[in-house]
Protein backbone atom coordinates (compact mmCIF):
# COMPACT_ATOMS: atom_id res chain seq x y z
CA UNK A 1 0.00 0.00 0.00
CA UNK A 2 1.39 3.40 -0.93
CA UNK A 3 1.88 5.91 1.86
CA UNK A 4 -0.62 8.74 2.19
CA UNK A 5 0.64 11.73 0.15
CA UNK A 6 1.32 14.82 2.27
CA UNK A 7 1.69 18.52 1.50
CA UNK A 8 5.29 19.37 2.48
CA UNK A 9 6.09 22.17 4.92
CA UNK A 10 7.84 24.00 2.08
CA UNK A 11 4.61 24.34 0.06
CA UNK A 12 3.20 27.90 -0.24
CA UNK A 13 0.32 27.38 2.20
CA UNK A 14 -0.44 28.58 5.70
CA UNK A 15 -0.31 25.96 8.49
CA UNK A 16 -4.12 25.92 8.61
CA UNK A 17 -4.45 25.46 4.84
CA UNK A 18 -1.78 22.75 4.83
CA UNK A 19 -3.51 20.89 7.68
CA UNK A 20 -6.84 20.95 5.87
CA UNK A 21 -5.34 19.77 2.56
CA UNK A 22 -3.49 16.93 4.26
CA UNK A 23 -6.72 15.85 5.94
CA UNK A 24 -8.59 16.04 2.65
CA UNK A 25 -5.95 13.99 0.83
CA UNK A 26 -5.97 11.41 3.61
CA UNK A 27 -9.73 11.05 3.23
CA UNK A 28 -9.49 10.66 -0.55
CA UNK A 29 -6.70 8.10 -0.15
CA UNK A 30 -8.62 6.01 2.39
CA UNK A 31 -11.73 5.94 0.21
CA UNK A 32 -9.70 4.99 -2.87
CA UNK A 33 -8.05 1.99 -1.22
CA UNK A 34 -11.44 0.84 0.05
CA UNK A 35 -12.70 0.66 -3.53
CA UNK A 36 -14.67 3.91 -3.38
CA UNK A 37 -14.35 6.08 -6.47
CA UNK A 38 -12.26 9.18 -5.96
CA UNK A 39 -14.71 12.11 -6.03
CA UNK A 40 -12.06 14.43 -7.46
CA UNK A 41 -10.29 17.41 -5.96
CA UNK A 42 -13.35 19.70 -6.17
CA UNK A 43 -15.48 17.44 -3.96
CA UNK A 44 -15.49 17.13 -0.19
CA UNK A 45 -16.72 14.33 2.00
CA UNK A 46 -20.47 14.39 2.70
CA UNK A 47 -21.27 16.86 5.46
CA UNK A 48 -22.83 15.65 8.65
CA UNK A 49 -26.44 16.66 9.20
CA UNK A 50 -26.72 20.05 10.84
CA UNK A 51 -28.82 20.66 13.92
CA UNK A 52 -31.59 23.22 13.24
CA UNK A 53 -31.60 26.38 15.36
CA UNK A 54 -34.04 29.29 15.22
CA UNK A 55 -32.87 32.69 16.43
CA UNK A 56 -35.73 35.11 17.08
CA UNK A 57 -35.08 38.84 17.46
CA UNK A 58 -37.22 41.62 18.85
CA UNK A 59 -35.66 44.90 17.73
CA UNK A 60 -36.73 48.52 17.54
CA UNK A 61 -33.57 50.14 16.19
CA UNK A 62 -31.63 47.17 14.84
CA UNK A 63 -29.31 46.26 17.74
CA UNK A 64 -31.00 42.95 18.56
CA UNK A 65 -31.26 42.11 14.88
CA UNK A 66 -27.52 42.67 14.45
CA UNK A 67 -26.76 40.45 17.44
CA UNK A 68 -29.07 37.75 16.06
CA UNK A 69 -27.06 37.68 12.85
CA UNK A 70 -23.85 37.53 14.85
CA UNK A 71 -25.26 34.62 16.85
CA UNK A 72 -26.19 32.83 13.63
CA UNK A 73 -22.68 33.18 12.28
CA UNK A 74 -21.20 31.69 15.46
CA UNK A 75 -23.84 28.93 15.55
CA UNK A 76 -22.93 27.95 12.00
CA UNK A 77 -19.33 27.37 13.11
CA UNK A 78 -20.56 25.03 15.85
CA UNK A 79 -22.57 22.68 13.67
CA UNK A 80 -25.99 24.32 13.70
CA UNK A 81 -28.14 25.27 10.73
CA UNK A 82 -29.37 28.65 12.03
CA UNK A 83 -32.43 30.56 10.84
CA UNK A 84 -32.71 34.20 11.89
CA UNK A 85 -36.35 35.21 12.22
CA UNK A 86 -38.08 38.50 12.88
CA UNK A 87 -40.52 38.02 15.78
CA UNK A 88 -43.25 39.51 13.60
CA UNK A 89 -43.00 36.33 11.51
CA UNK A 90 -43.46 33.97 14.47
CA UNK A 91 -46.43 32.77 16.51
CA UNK A 92 -47.04 30.18 19.21
CA UNK A 93 -47.95 27.45 16.72
CA UNK A 94 -44.71 27.93 14.80
CA UNK A 95 -42.64 27.92 17.98
CA UNK A 96 -44.24 24.61 18.92
CA UNK A 97 -42.46 23.00 15.97
CA UNK A 98 -39.03 24.28 16.98
CA UNK A 99 -36.40 22.19 18.72
CA UNK A 100 -33.64 24.70 19.52
CA UNK A 101 -34.55 28.35 20.09
CA UNK A 102 -32.58 31.47 20.99
CA UNK A 103 -34.37 34.74 21.70
CA UNK A 104 -32.64 38.13 21.58
CA UNK A 105 -34.86 41.08 22.39
CA UNK A 106 -34.73 44.68 23.53
CA UNK A 107 -37.18 46.54 25.78
CA UNK A 108 -38.72 49.94 25.05
CA UNK A 109 -40.78 52.53 26.88
CA UNK A 110 -42.27 51.36 30.15
CA UNK A 111 -41.10 47.74 29.89
CA UNK A 112 -42.75 47.21 26.50
CA UNK A 113 -41.67 44.83 23.74
CA UNK A 114 -40.35 46.29 20.48
CA UNK A 115 -43.03 46.81 17.83
CA UNK A 116 -42.04 43.70 15.87
CA UNK A 117 -42.31 41.57 19.05
CA UNK A 118 -45.69 42.76 20.32
CA UNK A 119 -47.87 40.17 18.57
CA UNK A 120 -45.73 37.22 19.71
CA UNK A 121 -45.45 38.70 23.22
CA UNK A 122 -49.26 38.91 23.43
CA UNK A 123 -49.71 35.47 21.86
CA UNK A 124 -47.48 33.76 24.39
CA UNK A 125 -49.22 35.54 27.26
CA UNK A 126 -52.65 34.41 26.01
CA UNK A 127 -51.67 30.82 25.21
CA UNK A 128 -52.83 27.98 27.43
CA UNK A 129 -51.86 24.35 28.00
CA UNK A 130 -48.22 23.46 27.31
CA UNK A 131 -47.67 23.68 23.53
CA UNK A 132 -43.89 24.19 23.69
CA UNK A 133 -42.74 21.04 25.51
CA UNK A 134 -40.38 20.05 22.68
CA UNK A 135 -38.60 23.42 22.66
CA UNK A 136 -35.22 24.02 24.26
CA UNK A 137 -34.44 27.71 24.66
CA UNK A 138 -32.42 30.55 26.13
CA UNK A 139 -33.07 34.29 26.21
CA UNK A 140 -30.75 37.28 25.92
CA UNK A 141 -32.43 40.55 26.90
CA UNK A 142 -31.12 44.01 26.03
CA UNK A 143 -31.91 47.03 28.17
CA UNK A 144 -30.74 50.04 30.10
CA UNK A 145 -30.45 50.00 33.88
CA UNK A 146 -31.39 53.68 33.96
CA UNK A 147 -34.97 52.55 33.33
CA UNK A 148 -37.15 51.00 36.04
CA UNK A 149 -38.42 48.16 33.80
CA UNK A 150 -34.91 47.00 32.92
CA UNK A 151 -35.01 44.16 30.33
CA UNK A 152 -38.67 43.51 31.13
CA UNK A 153 -39.52 42.21 27.66
CA UNK A 154 -36.81 39.54 27.84
CA UNK A 155 -37.94 38.59 31.32
CA UNK A 156 -41.49 38.20 30.01
CA UNK A 157 -40.44 35.94 27.13
CA UNK A 158 -38.30 33.83 29.44
CA UNK A 159 -41.14 33.32 31.92
CA UNK A 160 -43.82 32.64 29.31
CA UNK A 161 -41.74 30.08 27.42
CA UNK A 162 -41.14 28.20 30.65
CA UNK A 163 -44.83 28.41 31.57
CA UNK A 164 -45.78 26.91 28.22
CA UNK A 165 -43.54 23.89 28.71
CA UNK A 166 -40.28 24.90 27.00
CA UNK A 167 -37.02 23.82 28.66
CA UNK A 168 -34.50 26.53 29.55
CA UNK A 169 -31.03 25.20 28.69
CA UNK A 170 -29.06 28.27 29.81
CA UNK A 171 -30.04 31.08 32.19
CA UNK A 172 -31.42 34.33 30.77
CA UNK A 173 -28.84 37.09 30.48
CA UNK A 174 -29.92 40.71 30.99
CA UNK A 175 -27.51 43.04 29.17
CA UNK A 176 -27.00 46.70 29.98
CA UNK A 177 -25.88 49.22 27.35
CA UNK A 178 -22.36 47.78 27.44
CA UNK A 179 -23.55 44.42 26.17
CA UNK A 180 -20.64 42.90 24.23
CA UNK A 181 -19.08 40.77 26.98
CA UNK A 182 -22.41 39.66 28.46
CA UNK A 183 -23.82 38.74 25.06
CA UNK A 184 -20.71 36.77 24.07
CA UNK A 185 -20.75 34.82 27.35
CA UNK A 186 -24.47 34.07 27.02
CA UNK A 187 -24.11 32.90 23.43
CA UNK A 188 -21.23 30.58 24.31
CA UNK A 189 -23.20 29.06 27.18
CA UNK A 190 -26.43 28.74 25.20
CA UNK A 191 -24.84 27.12 22.15
CA UNK A 192 -22.81 24.81 24.37
CA UNK A 193 -25.95 23.75 26.22
CA UNK A 194 -27.91 23.15 23.04
CA UNK A 195 -25.10 20.90 21.81
CA UNK A 196 -23.27 20.49 18.53
CA UNK A 197 -23.81 18.19 15.59
CA UNK A 198 -23.13 14.51 16.10
CA UNK A 199 -19.94 13.60 14.31
CA UNK A 200 -18.06 16.83 14.91
CA UNK A 201 -17.50 20.01 12.96
CA UNK A 202 -18.80 20.21 9.42
CA UNK A 203 -16.11 20.31 6.73
CA UNK A 204 -15.78 23.99 5.83
CA UNK A 205 -14.45 23.32 2.32
CA UNK A 206 -11.03 24.11 0.91
CA UNK A 207 -9.38 27.32 2.03
CA UNK A 208 -8.16 29.63 -0.74
CA UNK A 209 -4.49 29.31 -1.64
CA UNK A 210 -3.98 33.04 -1.25
CA UNK A 211 -6.32 34.37 1.43
CA UNK A 212 -7.43 37.95 0.93
CA UNK A 213 -5.79 40.38 3.31
CA UNK A 214 -7.85 41.46 6.28
CA UNK A 215 -9.89 44.56 5.54
CA UNK A 216 -9.20 47.49 7.81
CA UNK A 217 -12.32 48.13 9.88
CA UNK A 218 -14.14 51.38 9.27
CA UNK A 219 -15.53 53.75 11.83
CA UNK A 220 -18.11 52.13 14.10
CA UNK A 221 -19.38 51.97 17.67
CA UNK A 222 -16.07 50.43 18.71
CA UNK A 223 -14.08 52.87 16.60
CA UNK A 224 -15.98 56.21 16.51
CA UNK A 225 -15.09 58.86 13.96
CA UNK A 226 -13.78 62.16 15.45
CA UNK A 227 -16.28 64.44 13.71
CA UNK A 228 -15.84 68.20 13.62
CA UNK A 229 -18.76 70.02 15.26
CA UNK A 230 -19.92 72.65 12.76
CA UNK A 231 -22.95 74.17 14.45
CA UNK A 232 -24.83 74.13 17.75
CA UNK A 233 -27.88 76.37 17.45
CA UNK A 234 -30.78 76.80 19.87
CA UNK A 235 -34.09 76.31 18.09
CA UNK A 236 -36.27 77.80 20.83
CA UNK A 237 -37.36 81.39 21.12
CA UNK A 238 -37.31 83.70 24.17
CA UNK A 239 -39.45 82.54 27.06
CA UNK A 240 -39.34 78.85 26.19
CA UNK A 241 -39.21 76.35 29.03
CA UNK A 242 -37.12 74.09 26.80
CA UNK A 243 -33.71 74.08 25.15
CA UNK A 244 -33.59 72.17 21.88
CA UNK A 245 -30.41 72.45 19.85
CA UNK A 246 -29.75 71.83 16.18
CA UNK A 247 -26.31 70.21 15.96
CA UNK A 248 -24.31 69.69 12.77
CA UNK A 249 -21.26 67.47 12.30
CA UNK A 250 -18.91 67.10 9.36
CA UNK A 251 -18.43 63.55 8.07
CA UNK A 252 -15.74 64.51 5.55
CA UNK A 253 -13.06 61.84 5.36
CA UNK A 254 -14.97 59.35 7.50
CA UNK A 255 -16.37 57.04 4.86
CA UNK A 256 -19.54 56.89 6.98
CA UNK A 257 -22.82 56.60 5.10
CA UNK A 258 -26.34 56.81 6.45
CA UNK A 259 -29.94 56.90 5.28
CA UNK A 260 -32.90 58.96 6.37
CA UNK A 261 -34.32 57.14 9.40
CA UNK A 262 -30.97 56.06 10.84
CA UNK A 263 -29.56 57.17 14.19
CA UNK A 264 -26.22 58.71 15.08
CA UNK A 265 -24.24 57.46 18.05
CA UNK A 266 -22.47 60.24 19.97
CA UNK A 267 -19.68 59.65 22.49
CA UNK A 268 -20.18 62.17 25.33
CA UNK A 269 -18.02 63.48 28.13
CA UNK A 270 -19.12 64.11 31.71
CA UNK A 271 -19.69 67.63 32.99
CA UNK A 272 -16.48 69.12 34.48
CA UNK A 273 -18.43 70.46 37.46
CA UNK A 274 -19.82 67.01 38.25
CA UNK A 275 -16.36 65.47 37.90
CA UNK A 276 -14.97 68.07 40.31
CA UNK A 277 -17.73 67.28 42.81
CA UNK A 278 -16.96 63.57 42.61
CA UNK A 279 -13.24 64.23 43.14
CA UNK A 280 -14.06 66.38 46.15
CA UNK A 281 -16.28 63.65 47.62
CA UNK A 282 -13.48 61.14 47.13
CA UNK A 283 -10.91 63.51 48.66
CA UNK A 284 -8.78 63.30 45.49
CA UNK A 285 -7.02 65.92 43.37
CA UNK A 286 -7.65 64.09 40.08
CA UNK A 287 -4.03 63.20 39.35
CA UNK A 288 -4.24 59.74 40.89
CA UNK A 289 -3.49 56.99 38.33
CA UNK A 290 -6.41 54.62 37.74
CA UNK A 291 -7.20 51.87 35.22
CA UNK A 292 -9.47 52.55 32.21
CA UNK A 293 -10.38 50.63 29.03
CA UNK A 294 -7.71 52.72 27.28
CA UNK A 295 -5.00 52.04 29.86
CA UNK A 296 -3.89 53.78 33.03
CA UNK A 297 -4.51 57.52 33.23
CA UNK A 298 -5.24 60.34 35.71
CA UNK A 299 -8.47 60.00 37.65
CA UNK A 300 -9.91 63.32 36.40
CA UNK A 301 -9.61 62.32 32.74
CA UNK A 302 -10.92 58.83 33.47
CA UNK A 303 -14.05 60.25 35.12
CA UNK A 304 -14.51 62.75 32.30
CA UNK A 305 -14.16 60.42 29.33
CA UNK A 306 -14.59 56.79 30.35
CA UNK A 307 -16.89 56.22 33.33
CA UNK A 308 -20.62 56.66 33.86
CA UNK A 309 -21.44 58.96 36.76
CA UNK A 310 -25.18 58.43 36.42
CA UNK A 311 -27.19 55.69 38.09
CA UNK A 312 -24.91 53.71 40.43
CA UNK A 313 -23.96 50.20 39.43
CA UNK A 314 -24.66 47.14 41.57
CA UNK A 315 -20.89 46.84 42.00
CA UNK A 316 -20.63 50.32 43.48
CA UNK A 317 -23.52 49.69 45.86
CA UNK A 318 -21.86 46.46 46.96
CA UNK A 319 -18.60 48.32 47.50
CA UNK A 320 -20.20 50.84 49.86
CA UNK A 321 -22.58 48.38 51.52
CA UNK A 322 -20.40 47.94 54.64
CA UNK A 323 -20.25 51.71 55.09
CA UNK A 324 -23.99 52.08 54.57
CA UNK A 325 -24.66 49.56 57.32
CA UNK A 326 -24.18 52.41 59.74
CA UNK A 327 -26.70 54.69 58.04
CA UNK A 328 -29.83 55.07 60.12
CA UNK A 329 -32.78 52.92 59.08
CA UNK A 330 -35.47 55.29 57.74
CA UNK A 331 -38.15 53.19 59.41
CA UNK A 332 -40.90 50.78 58.34
CA UNK A 333 -42.55 51.59 55.03
CA UNK A 334 -39.81 54.00 53.99
CA UNK A 335 -37.43 53.53 51.12
CA UNK A 336 -33.98 52.29 52.01
CA UNK A 337 -31.09 54.72 51.53
CA UNK A 338 -30.01 52.77 48.42
CA UNK A 339 -33.23 53.61 46.60
CA UNK A 340 -32.41 57.31 46.87
CA UNK A 341 -29.24 56.98 44.83
CA UNK A 342 -29.96 58.81 41.60
CA UNK A 343 -26.37 59.43 40.60
CA UNK A 344 -22.96 58.20 41.71
CA UNK A 345 -22.42 61.48 43.58
CA UNK A 346 -25.39 60.62 45.84
CA UNK A 347 -23.67 57.41 46.93
CA UNK A 348 -20.45 59.25 47.70
CA UNK A 349 -22.24 61.89 49.77
CA UNK A 350 -24.13 59.29 51.81
CA UNK A 351 -21.28 56.87 52.38
CA UNK A 352 -19.57 57.72 55.71
CA UNK A 353 -16.11 56.68 54.48
CA UNK A 354 -14.19 57.72 51.37
CA UNK A 355 -13.46 55.20 48.66
CA UNK A 356 -10.02 54.54 47.19
CA UNK A 357 -9.76 55.73 43.54
CA UNK A 358 -8.82 52.37 42.02
CA UNK A 359 -11.63 50.24 43.47
CA UNK A 360 -14.03 53.13 42.93
CA UNK A 361 -13.52 53.41 39.15
CA UNK A 362 -13.45 49.63 38.83
CA UNK A 363 -16.99 49.55 40.26
CA UNK A 364 -18.35 52.08 37.75
CA UNK A 365 -20.11 51.34 34.48
CA UNK A 366 -18.48 52.47 31.26
CA UNK A 367 -19.71 55.74 29.80
CA UNK A 368 -21.85 54.71 26.82
CA UNK A 369 -22.58 56.53 23.56
CA UNK A 370 -26.06 58.00 23.10
CA UNK A 371 -28.20 57.40 20.02
CA UNK A 372 -30.13 60.25 18.41
CA UNK A 373 -32.46 60.16 15.41
CA UNK A 374 -30.71 61.82 12.46
CA UNK A 375 -32.50 64.95 11.24
CA UNK A 376 -30.74 65.33 7.89
CA UNK A 377 -30.74 63.57 4.53
CA UNK A 378 -27.41 62.63 2.92
CA UNK A 379 -28.95 63.61 -0.43
CA UNK A 380 -29.78 67.10 0.83
CA UNK A 381 -26.81 67.57 3.18
CA UNK A 382 -23.84 65.73 1.63
CA UNK A 383 -20.82 65.34 3.91
CA UNK A 384 -22.83 66.30 7.00
CA UNK A 385 -25.11 64.77 9.60
CA UNK A 386 -27.57 66.77 11.73
CA UNK A 387 -29.23 66.11 15.09
CA UNK A 388 -32.10 67.72 16.99
CA UNK A 389 -31.27 67.37 20.69
CA UNK A 390 -33.27 68.51 23.70
CA UNK A 391 -30.99 69.50 26.59
CA UNK A 392 -32.05 67.70 29.77
CA UNK A 393 -31.81 69.76 32.97
CA UNK A 394 -33.69 69.24 36.23
CA UNK A 395 -33.30 69.35 40.00
CA UNK A 396 -33.55 66.42 42.40
CA UNK A 397 -32.81 66.28 46.12
CA UNK A 398 -31.58 69.86 46.06
CA UNK A 399 -29.01 69.20 43.37
CA UNK A 400 -29.01 70.39 39.74
CA UNK A 401 -28.87 67.44 37.35
CA UNK A 402 -27.96 67.28 33.66
CA UNK A 403 -28.40 64.89 30.78
CA UNK A 404 -24.87 63.69 30.01
CA UNK A 405 -24.79 63.91 26.23
CA UNK A 406 -27.48 66.51 25.59
CA UNK A 407 -25.74 69.12 27.75
CA UNK A 408 -22.29 68.03 26.57
CA UNK A 409 -23.32 69.02 23.04
CA UNK A 410 -25.17 72.14 24.20
CA UNK A 411 -22.43 73.51 26.47
CA UNK A 412 -19.15 72.09 25.21
CA UNK A 413 -19.68 70.57 21.77
CA UNK A 414 -18.26 73.48 19.81
CA UNK A 415 -15.44 74.08 22.28
CA UNK A 416 -14.47 70.40 22.21
CA UNK A 417 -14.11 70.69 18.45
CA UNK A 418 -14.28 67.02 17.57
CA UNK A 419 -16.74 64.49 18.96
CA UNK A 420 -16.74 60.72 18.43
CA UNK A 421 -19.69 59.58 16.30
CA UNK A 422 -20.87 56.49 14.43
CA UNK A 423 -23.89 55.53 12.34
CA UNK A 424 -26.50 53.16 13.79
CA UNK A 425 -28.64 51.81 10.95
CA UNK A 426 -32.37 51.53 11.57
CA UNK A 427 -33.77 49.54 8.67
CA UNK A 428 -37.15 49.35 10.38
CA UNK A 429 -37.68 53.11 10.01
CA UNK A 430 -37.41 54.32 6.44
CA UNK A 431 -39.41 56.57 4.12
CA UNK A 432 -41.42 54.58 1.55
CA UNK A 433 -39.19 53.14 -1.18
CA UNK A 434 -41.61 54.47 -3.78
CA UNK A 435 -41.48 58.26 -3.85
CA UNK A 436 -45.10 58.40 -5.01
CA UNK A 437 -46.36 56.81 -1.78
CA UNK A 438 -48.01 59.27 0.62
CA UNK A 439 -46.59 59.69 4.15
CA UNK A 440 -48.26 60.68 7.42
CA UNK A 441 -45.76 61.69 10.11
CA UNK A 442 -46.43 62.33 13.81
CA UNK A 443 -43.46 63.92 15.55
CA UNK A 444 -44.02 66.38 18.39
CA UNK A 445 -41.03 68.09 20.04
CA UNK A 446 -37.70 66.54 19.12
CA UNK A 447 -39.70 63.78 17.40
CA UNK A 448 -39.59 66.09 14.39
CA UNK A 449 -35.97 64.99 13.78
CA UNK A 450 -36.37 62.06 11.36
CA UNK A 451 -39.23 63.75 9.55
CA UNK A 452 -37.06 66.76 8.77
CA UNK A 453 -34.78 64.16 7.15
CA UNK A 454 -37.66 62.44 5.31
CA UNK A 455 -38.96 65.73 3.91
CA UNK A 456 -35.48 66.94 2.91
CA UNK A 457 -34.90 63.67 1.09
CA UNK A 458 -38.19 63.83 -0.75
CA UNK A 459 -37.45 67.37 -1.86
CA UNK A 460 -33.92 66.43 -2.97
CA UNK A 461 -35.14 63.44 -5.00
CA UNK A 462 -38.17 65.17 -6.46
CA UNK A 463 -40.55 62.60 -4.97
CA UNK A 464 -44.18 63.29 -5.86
CA UNK A 465 -45.87 61.56 -2.91
CA UNK A 466 -48.02 63.67 -0.60
CA UNK A 467 -46.66 64.42 2.89
CA UNK A 468 -48.66 65.20 6.03
CA UNK A 469 -46.99 66.22 9.29
CA UNK A 470 -48.49 66.45 12.77
CA UNK A 471 -46.22 68.55 14.97
CA UNK A 472 -46.72 69.93 18.46
CA UNK A 473 -44.95 71.42 21.43
CA UNK A 474 -45.70 73.86 24.23
CA UNK A 475 -45.95 77.34 22.64
CA UNK A 476 -46.04 78.38 19.01
CA UNK A 477 -44.06 81.58 19.64
CA UNK A 478 -41.08 79.85 21.26
CA UNK A 479 -41.28 76.12 20.49
CA UNK A 480 -42.17 75.82 16.80
CA UNK A 481 -38.99 73.95 15.88
CA UNK A 482 -37.74 74.51 12.31
CA UNK A 483 -40.63 76.91 11.75
CA UNK A 484 -39.19 78.64 8.68
CA UNK A 485 -38.13 75.34 7.12
CA UNK A 486 -41.49 73.68 7.61
CA UNK A 487 -43.48 76.67 6.39
CA UNK A 488 -41.14 76.90 3.40
CA UNK A 489 -41.72 73.24 2.58
CA UNK A 490 -45.46 73.79 2.79
CA UNK A 491 -45.18 76.81 0.53
CA UNK A 492 -43.14 74.77 -1.97
CA UNK A 493 -45.73 72.00 -1.98
CA UNK A 494 -43.39 69.40 -0.50
CA UNK A 495 -45.35 69.40 2.76
CA UNK A 496 -48.93 68.85 1.64
CA UNK A 497 -50.49 69.37 5.04
CA UNK A 498 -49.22 70.60 8.41
CA UNK A 499 -51.38 70.15 11.51
CA UNK A 500 -50.08 71.87 14.67
CA UNK A 501 -50.84 71.35 18.35
CA UNK A 502 -49.33 73.77 20.87
CA UNK A 503 -50.45 72.60 24.28
CA UNK A 504 -50.01 75.79 26.29
CA UNK A 505 -51.37 78.40 23.91
CA UNK A 506 -54.89 77.98 25.32
CA UNK A 507 -56.52 77.01 28.59
CA UNK A 508 -57.19 73.43 27.53
CA UNK A 509 -54.11 71.52 26.45
CA UNK A 510 -54.13 70.21 22.90
CA UNK A 511 -51.87 67.41 21.65
CA UNK A 512 -51.11 65.81 18.29
CA UNK A 513 -53.40 62.85 18.96
CA UNK A 514 -56.34 65.25 19.27
CA UNK A 515 -55.48 66.78 15.90
CA UNK A 516 -55.49 63.27 14.47
CA UNK A 517 -59.01 62.65 15.78
CA UNK A 518 -60.19 66.01 14.43
CA UNK A 519 -58.91 65.01 10.98
CA UNK A 520 -60.12 61.40 11.23
CA UNK A 521 -61.94 61.30 7.87
CA UNK A 522 -58.99 62.68 5.90
CA UNK A 523 -56.46 60.58 7.81
CA UNK A 524 -58.36 57.36 7.16
CA UNK A 525 -58.69 58.32 3.48
CA UNK A 526 -54.91 58.71 3.24
CA UNK A 527 -54.43 55.27 4.82
CA UNK A 528 -56.92 53.76 2.38
CA UNK A 529 -54.91 55.31 -0.44
CA UNK A 530 -51.76 53.52 0.71
CA UNK A 531 -50.14 56.08 3.00
CA UNK A 532 -47.37 55.00 5.37
CA UNK A 533 -47.86 56.10 8.98
CA UNK A 534 -44.84 57.12 11.10
CA UNK A 535 -44.40 58.08 14.76
CA UNK A 536 -41.31 59.40 16.52
CA UNK A 537 -40.96 60.38 20.17
CA UNK A 538 -41.61 59.25 23.71
CA UNK A 539 -42.64 55.59 23.87
CA UNK A 540 -44.29 55.52 27.27
CA UNK A 541 -46.78 58.35 26.77
CA UNK A 542 -46.99 60.10 23.40
CA UNK A 543 -46.57 57.00 21.23
CA UNK A 544 -49.16 55.11 23.27
CA UNK A 545 -51.64 57.98 22.96
CA UNK A 546 -51.02 58.27 19.21
CA UNK A 547 -51.53 54.53 18.76
CA UNK A 548 -54.81 54.71 20.66
CA UNK A 549 -55.88 57.67 18.53
CA UNK A 550 -55.02 55.76 15.34
CA UNK A 551 -57.32 52.93 16.41
CA UNK A 552 -60.07 55.46 17.15
CA UNK A 553 -59.58 57.12 13.75
CA UNK A 554 -60.03 53.78 11.99
CA UNK A 555 -63.09 52.93 14.09
CA UNK A 556 -64.67 56.37 13.63
CA UNK A 557 -63.88 57.12 9.98
CA UNK A 558 -63.73 53.53 8.78
CA UNK A 559 -66.92 52.41 10.52
CA UNK A 560 -65.13 49.46 12.10
CA UNK A 561 -65.44 47.66 15.40
CA UNK A 562 -62.58 47.86 17.89
CA UNK A 563 -61.51 44.33 16.88
CA UNK A 564 -61.59 45.17 13.17
CA UNK A 565 -59.64 48.36 13.79
CA UNK A 566 -57.00 46.38 15.68
CA UNK A 567 -56.75 43.99 12.72
CA UNK A 568 -56.41 46.96 10.36
CA UNK A 569 -53.54 48.38 12.41
CA UNK A 570 -51.87 44.98 12.57
CA UNK A 571 -52.10 44.74 8.79
CA UNK A 572 -50.41 48.15 8.50
CA UNK A 573 -47.57 46.88 10.69
CA UNK A 574 -47.22 43.63 8.75
CA UNK A 575 -46.96 45.61 5.51
CA UNK A 576 -44.37 47.90 7.15
CA UNK A 577 -46.73 50.85 6.65
CA UNK A 578 -46.84 51.66 10.38
CA UNK A 579 -43.34 52.37 11.68
CA UNK A 580 -42.19 53.91 14.95
CA UNK A 581 -38.93 55.38 16.17
CA UNK A 582 -39.64 55.55 19.91
CA UNK A 583 -37.53 55.85 23.03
Amino acid sequence: MSPVPLIPDTAPFSPEQRAWLNGFLAGVFSRSVAGVADPGPASARPAAALSPLTILFGSQTGTAEGLAKKAAKEAGKRGFAPTVLDMAQADVARLGNEKNLLIITSTYGDGEPPDNAKALHAGLKAAGDRPLTSVRFSVCSLGDTNYAQFCQCGKDFDAQLERLGASRVAPRTDCDLDYDASFTKWLDQALGALGTVAGGVVNPGPAPANPAPAVEPGYSRKNPFPATVLTVRNLNGPGSAKEVNHVEFSLEGSGLVYEAGDALGVVPQNCPTLVADVLSALGCDGEEAVPTPAGEMPLRRALTEFYDLGKPSAELLALVAPALAGVADPGPGSASPATKFHHVIDVLHLAPTKLAPGPFVSSLKKLQPRLYSISSSPKAHPGQVHLTVGAVRYEKDGRARKGVCSTFLAERGLATGKVGVFVHANKAFRPPPNGDTPMVMVGPGTGIAPFRAFLAERRATGAKGRNWLFFGDQKAASDFLYREELLGLREAGVLTRLDLAFSRDQAEKIYVQQRMLEAAADLFAWLEQGAHFYVCGDASRMAKDVDAALHQVIEKAGGKTAEAAADYVQALKAAKRYQRDVY
